[in-house]
């Protein structure tokens, strides 16, 4: 009977589940908030549908493994070495501060200082799970303030260690040990650098033979229990499972396979991922909430205006951008679901009693409902406070700094905001062909190197108007807009429109649904990453079934025209169209060469007869380097012959696979 329980329990939950991504999809809401309500309504202190939870915890242990394995998919280790610095320092300084100001507020009410202490702890964790869902729903994940949030949560991931072995001296129960602490954070950042050295010499080649046996089951499978074993190996030395899972999802993101593994693990995901917001709803006590409504919400406004005033703080200093600072600040606001870990220990030291655990829970789950909705309001109120405060002198680094002599003209400049990879690839083109450009990011780290290498590159965030005007808005005659964040682009668009109605505006876009919004803003051009790709591709293939370029070119430049709306589904116009379909089907010229091993080598034209057979005509044949006009019929053919062939695309292709050598694919000449 015991398994029946668990299976009701199960079908209830996914029920649940299924309901309500439905509900609050059609209602455009965060399914987290209704995940979380559904656990405190159904659960053992609600309606009691669900009166234990003890197998919902683990579904939901499951859940928390697969879904930050998936998100660590859509990081690579690269990435986040990238901001290495501004993570440590600003998860050292978050957790320090945060719980200073707690231990502080908690001695001024009355409380031990241990018990002060260890709800610091408790306060200055944030939820891994719920930010990295909302980012990666928003499509944020490679936004600068994605990149810093999850290296710092990491980084409160690895605090937890130190925080649990500290727990029993805050209660008194225990002496403490620097030693025992300073081995056990030893052992755990050795197991981290095991798995992930390891996993990258040694996955690559395991995933590559599982691949070549053709067979998905088994595929899933080695992959799920590579990310259930590293969850568990580092769960063995003191970590904690989800972190295990993120590095699992962070190594394989190096993979060529990381595509196919997400789309794969995606459905899995989503499922387990609900159960364990379900399973955290469940704890809390309804009848404690409503018992005094104003001590929770008070506790909850206290809790969320400490850590975001501190991120606020930190990450504001860090990078002079408020903009950045709000964003940060509302994002890492919520308390995370270690701490219901921590809390579980410090209960059994006597660091917590059972209504203050009530009320934590019940301030952490307002928390955790509030998170999507701060989220989603961060970037407008960013650029509010921004609009409302706006030191006009902040933002950029001095005049002297960066490179003045590196500026070039006074007019007639390219500025390049964002020096990833795509800004370091222009700013090289535009160097080589003496074009002047000034540069802008956010890194300092990225700064500091491209300065060091000579480029003009400065410091600040492209979304303030003044910082423009120092960049030299007024004679530029092109700003190019090369970063992640989908609203930071949005917002130079609109400033960079705003300040010179004439300049000519470039952006890239990873996300589709941007292109109609950034050109109503007033983008010239809008570079969507995949379409682009999409381009590329279709390019290569009618170059293979040579189509002239010129045709090739007509059609990328109607689609771009169109805004991408063909490889949208939409159509173009049918005018545009017409015109494009006559260039397809006319008659064109193109040549071919004959390359070593071709079947007609040594034969005579007669004897080929592409005429009859492909529906081409020889117009002449280069050979030596000079040029055979109409060469007769019995004219025969040699191993590095050019031939000018005339006839259809249809027809050029069929007399392609005449001239090839057998199971080759001929090549055309270079015209």
């Amino acid at each position: 009977m015991s398994d029946i329980t668990v299976l009701r329990e199960l079908l209830i939950v996914v029920a649940v589940t299924f309901s309500i991504v439905f509900f609050f999809q059609q209602l455009r809401l965060p399914a987290i908030i209704g995940f979380l309500l559904a656990g405190v309504i159904i659960g053992p202190n609600g309606l009691k549908i669900i009166p234990d939870l003890k197998q919902v915890e683990i579904l939901a242990e499951i859940g928390v493994i697969l879904l930050l394995f998936e998100i660590g998919l859509e990081f690579s280790i690269a990435g986040l070495l990238s901001v290495y610095r501004s993570i440590l320092w600003g998860g050292v300084l978050q957790i320090a501060i945060t719980t200073l100001v707690v231990w502080t507020l908690a001695l001024f009410m009355g409380f031990p200082s241990g018990m002060g202490i260890f709800y610091g702890f408790l306060i200055s964790l944030s939820s891994t799970a719920i930010v990295l869902k909302i980012y990666s729903d928003r499509g944020e994940t490679h936004a600068l303030h994605a990149r810093l949030a999850t290296g710092v949560l990491l980084f409160q991931d690895l605090c937890i260690i130190p925080m649990m072995l500290l727990v029993p001296f805050l209660g008194r129960s225990a002496p403490i040990s620097l030693a025992r602490i300073g081995l056990t954070l030893g052992q755990a950042l050795l197991v981290v650098l095991s798995i992930i050295i390891g996993a990258r010499f040694a996955l690559p080649w395991v995933l590559h033979q599982v691949a070549r046996l053709r067979n998905r089951e088994l595929f899933i499978l080695f992959v799920v229990f590579f990310s259930l074993g590293t969850a568990w190996l580092t769960s063995q030395f003191g970590l904690s499972l989800a972190l295990g899972a993120f590095i699992a999802g962070l190594v394989i993101s190096e993979l060529e396979y990381s595509h196919q593994i997400v789309s794969d693990i995606l459905p899995l995901r989503d499922c387990f991922t609900g159960i364990f917001f379900i399973s955290i709803g469940m704890l809390l006590d309804v009848g404690f909430l409503f018992t005094d409504v104003s001590t929770p919400v008070g506790a909850f406004v206290a809790l969320v205006a400490i850590k975001a005033l501190v991120v606020l703080g930190i990450f504001g200093w860090l990078y002079r951008s408020l903009r950045l600072g709000v964003v940060l600040a509302l994002s890492l606001a919520q308390v995370g679901e270690f701490s219901f870990i921590l809390a579980a220990v410090g209960r059994e030291h006597g660091l917590v009693t059972a209504a203050g655990e009530q009320l934590f829970l019940a301030a952490t789950i307002l928390s955790m409902i509030a998170s999507p909705f701060l989220v989603q309001w961060a970037h407008g109120l960013a650029f509010r406070f921004e609009e409302m405060l706006r030191p006009e002198s902040a933002g950029t680094l001095p005049e002297g700094e960066g490179g003045e002599e590196n500026r070039g003209p006074s007019t007639g400049h390219v500025i390049v905001i964002g020096y990833g990879l795509n800004g370091q690839n222009l700013t090289r083109v535009l160097k080589e062909v003496g074009i002047a450009y000034r540069i802008l990011d956010m890194d300092p780290d990225v700064v500091r190197r491209a300065r060091t290498a000579g480029e003009p590159i400065w410091f600040g965030d492209g979304t303030r108007p003044e910082v423009l005007r120092q960049l030299g808005i007024q004679d530029a005659r092109v700003v190019v807009a090369a970063i992640s964040d989908r609203v930071g682009t949005a917002r130079i668009v609109s400033q960079a429109r705003r300040l010179r109605p004439d300049v000519y505006l470039i952006v890239r876009t990873r996300y589709l649904a941007e292109i109609e919004h950034l050109d109503q803003l007033g983008a010239n051009q809008v570079i969507p990453e995949e379409f682009e790709t999409s381009v590329e591709i279709f390019a290569r293939v009618l170059q293979e079934y040579h189509v002239p370029r010129n045709v090739i070119s007509l059609q990328v430049e109607l689609i771009r025209k169109e805004h991408y709306g063909t490889l949208r589904g939409l159509h173009l116009q049918g005018k545009r169209l017409d015109e494009l379909s006559r260039f397809l089907a006319g008659t064109t010229a193109d040549t071919f060469l004959i390359p070593e091993g071709s079947p007609v080598i040594g034969k005579s034209l007669e004897e080929i007869d592409l005429r009859s057979r492909a529906g081409v005509t020889l117009i002449s044949v280069v050979r030596g380097g000079e040029s055979i006009y109409n060469p007769g019929r019995e004219f025969l053919l040699a191993a590095g012959d050019v031939l000018v062939l005339l006839g259809s695309h249809k027809a050029l292709d069929q007399a392609t696979q005449i001239l090839s050598p057998p199971n080759a694919i001929g090549g055309a000449a270079p015209d």
